[in-house]
């Protein structure tokens, strides 16, 4: 029989705002078909997305890092992290902006979404999440994916987007249409995502 949340805590601090915020699959060898249309935009939003990590720091927000386990179960978070700087170029660019620091979270991912044969729903209901800030790529895969399972789950979901990003601007169109039409998602600009007062 499951254990309590309460009797079984896994993190040591609750959610400010009962906010967290989910960056998935930034580090990444981009050696996928169509990979370097995926890395170019993830480039132009990764500085976006550093951008409301450090506001979500500064707030109490707590991020999770949803990451792809690169096809193999020996994967180890951290060397995913240190194989993606050694690959150089653009995959550099993204790790060095996103580095994650030490409080932070993290889930290794076999498929698309962040939540399927991975420990984030517990994770999210030990740091008493309601509301899911998702980014990162692809938005019409891996975060659409991770978004549907989220309203599954009961989360709340909020997908700035100008933080993720996908092949092209008519996929990416497409993907940002379906998060408010189908899902019930809103996707305002990052600047614009509420989030509770700086600690």
């Amino acid at each position: 029989m499951p254990e309590s949340v309460d009797r079984t805590p896994l993190a040591e601090d609750e959610a400010a705002g009962a906010t967290a915020l989910l960056i998935i699959d930034m580090f990444s060898r981009w050696d996928f078909p169509g990979a370097d249309a995926v890395l170019e935009r993830a480039l132009r939003v990764a500085a976006r997305v550093a951008e409301l990590k450090r506001r979500c720091r500064a707030a109490g927000v707590p991020s999770i890092y949803a990451n792809d386990n690169q096809g193999r179960w020996r994967s180890d978070f951290r060397d995913v992290v240190a194989s993606t700087i050694a690959q150089g170029d653009g995959s550099a660019r993204i790790a060095n902006a996103l580095a994650p620091q030490p409080d932070d979270y993290f889930v290794l991912k076999p498929k698309h979404s962040g939540f399927y044969a991975t420990p984030l729903d517990l994770l999210l209901r030990h740091l008493k999440v309601k509301r899911l800030l998702l980014t990162g790529v692809s938005s019409d895969q891996c975060v659409l994916y991770t978004a549907a399972d989220a309203r599954m789950h009961d989360y709340d979901v909020v997908v700035p987007h100008d933080c993720v990003a996908t092949q092209t601007d008519e996929r990416e169109a497409m993907a940002l249409r379906h998060f408010r039409q189908v899902l019930g998602v809103e996707t305002p600009a990052a600047a614009e995502v509420a989030l509770p007062a700086a600690r």
